[in-house]
Formats: structure tokens, sequence, C-alpha cells
């Protein structure tokens, strides 16, 4: 808790000094599994201790996130897309998997963004939420691809075509192991919540 509190301070501080800066918010869930203590009261979450969920928040206090929709797609299909990009409510988004979104672990970095990358993300918000651009699929992209693409098209991470970015970055911690690296090299702030002590969190290796 302490050094949440510290990193909230400093991204409060740098703000102060950064007011006409605009900022696009990345949001982690965190993967997670039930302590064995726990078994009964806890529920299993899709992808237990690799899963988790990753998704982008703009100026709206929405986050948008890729997720499947639709029938399960072992491989990904390219003319029949059971996908979609949807907008979260904060406590929404940290309640997608199940459980209460105030108890999970979770981390946000703070990206800095130049006026045309917000106009580039909100018009890909608007173009992406009426019409999904590709699938939901085990083998293809998910919502760490799907979030890395966006932030690739931003110019923000390099860009890759789609089968490499889905074979990059399979599971949400990918991501944010490279944003994290990101976030220190340029003095982004990061912003770090534990979860219940009633379950498992996965650790950032």
């Amino acid at each position: 808790m302490r050094v949440t509190c510290l990193l909230l301070f400093c991204c409060l501080f740098h703000s102060s000094f950064c007011q006409d800066t605009a900022f696009l918010k990345v949001h982690f869930l965190y993967g997670s599994k039930p302590r064995k203590a726990f078994k009964e009261s806890e529920e299993k979450w899709f992808g237990g201790m690799l899963g988790g969920h990753v998704g982008i928040e703009g100026d709206s206090g929405k986050i948008l996130s890729f997720l499947p929709f639709g029938k399960f797609h072992w491989f990904e299909h390219k003319h029949n897309r059971h996908s979609m990009y949807a907008l979260h409510s904060q406590r929404d988004f940290y309640s997608i998997l199940g459980g209460n979104g105030d108890s999970v672990k979770k981390a946000v970095v703070y990206i800095p963004v130049t006026t045309q990358q917000k106009k580039t993300f909100d018009s890909l918000l608007v173009a992406y939420t009426k019409e999904t651009p590709y699938d939901y699929a085990l083998v293809g992209m998910r919502c760490g691809a799907a979030t890395y693409d966006i932030l690739a098209r931003l110019g923000i991470m390099k860009r890759y075509n789609r089968i490499k970015t889905y074979q990059k970055i399979i599971y949400p911690r990918k991501l944010r192991k490279r944003l994290f690296n990101k976030a220190a090299n340029n003095g982004w702030a990061v912003v770090l919540t534990e979860g219940s002590v009633n379950r498992k969190w996965e650790r950032d290796l």
C-alpha cells in the first residue's frame, strides 16, 4: 500500500506541471486463482494466473477493451468475427471476471499523448465500437494483443502485423511488462493496487 500511495503522489505531482498534456490510462486487471483456504468462496477466473484483462481509458471515464462475443473460436475467423470492443465503467471493468472490482489487483499506466494521438484514439474508439476489426480467438487477437495494436497505431509501441502482434502478446502480462519498461524509461506514472489476500495473484516477472 505504501508503494501505491507513493506512485499516486508522483502521478499527481507530475500532472500538476502537465495540465495541458492529455493522458491515456492503460488499465490492467491481474490474473488470479483462489487460495486453497478460499476455494469454496472464491470464483475461478478464465485464464487463471495467466489471464486477467486490459483496456484503455481516454478522457471519458470509460475503459475500452476487446472481448469475445458469440461462440468462442479456437482459431481466428477472418469473415465470421465473434468479438466486440466495449466501453466499461471502472467498476464494471475490474469486475468483468467476477467478484468485487474494489478488491482486485490492478495497475494503471499513465501515458502522455499529443493532441493528434488523442484524436486518433478517439477515432479508433468510435470505429471499433461500431465494427470490430478482427475476430477474438485463442490463436488470434485477444485483449492484450488488441490493446497493443491500438497503442502501436498511436505510435506508442512498435507496429507489427496482426499475426505477429498476437504471437508476441499472448496474454496481458506480455503487454504489461513492455509498458512497465517504457514507463520506467520515460518517467510515466504507474499506480499499483494490491488485491484481496483470498486470492493468489500473478506477479510481474
